[in-house]
């Protein structure tokens, strides 16, 4: 079979803006809730997308650590390439792709970081382990796999059981103005609804072509 010809047929539901939640953090809760119970495989998983000095785009899959009205939030290290980027450019974009519901969220705005006391409480939750990798990867710079691991083995030895934050790590929050839902349907019919912030606080419920 060539790649050409892989499909997956679409129909489990339906979305109508009639059944949809007054804010859009409001009704990725109800599916973020929904994909939880249907045991689909890391639903925090989440594509993002940043944009760097050059406007090359780039991508990778991080972890959603929270979300409220406020945004969406996720941790990682500020001089990453992805810092690098979001420092040049702070706006970006979110995907989440369920594909047991046949969902995906599309969530679009502007960073700010984590202020240092969210940052500091979430790097304690950490397990042990994650938070000694947090000294030791300088990450998105060349490096061998032997010097990683002398310098993880150094780190353990010297951080000791409750290391600090180290302070080119921590949390940023993506402040949504645009977040669409999609919900697969047959004949490639699918629902768009989407979610556009007028102002800011007003948000504007609209179908968009699939």
């Amino acid at each position: 079979m060539s790649v050409a010809d892989l499909r997956q047929k679409y129909g489990k539901f339906e979305l109508l803006e009639s059944g949809m939640a007054g804010t859009p953090v409001e009704q990725f809760t109800r599916w973020f809730s929904q994909a939880l119970e249907a045991g689909v495989p890391e639903p925090n998983a989440m594509t993002l997308a940043t944009v760097g000095a050059d406007m090359r785009p780039s991508t990778r899959i991080v972890l959603i650590k929270g979300f409220d009205e406020q945004g969406f939030v996720f941790y990682t290290n500020y001089e990453s390439r992805k810092g690098i980027e979001l420092a040049a450019h702070p706006h970006a974009s979110l995907l989440f792709f369920w594909q047991p519901l046949e969902r995906q969220v599309r969530i679009e705005g502007r960073i700010e970081k984590t202020s240092p006391q969210e940052s500091d409480e979430y790097f304690h939750s950490r397990p042990l382990g994650s938070r000694v990798g947090a000294w030791t990867s300088p990450q998105s710079r060349p490096v061998s796999r032997e010097e990683l691991e002398a310098r993880h083995a150094e780190l353990s030895a010297s951080l000791g059981e409750h290391p600090d934050r180290p302070p080119h790590w921590g949390g940023y929050r993506l402040i949504p103005d645009y977040v669409e839902f999609w919900q697969g349907r047959p004949s490639r019919l699918h629902d768009r609804v989407a979610y556009r912030l007028q102002g800011d606080q007003s948000w504007i419920l609209q179908r968009l072509a699939p």
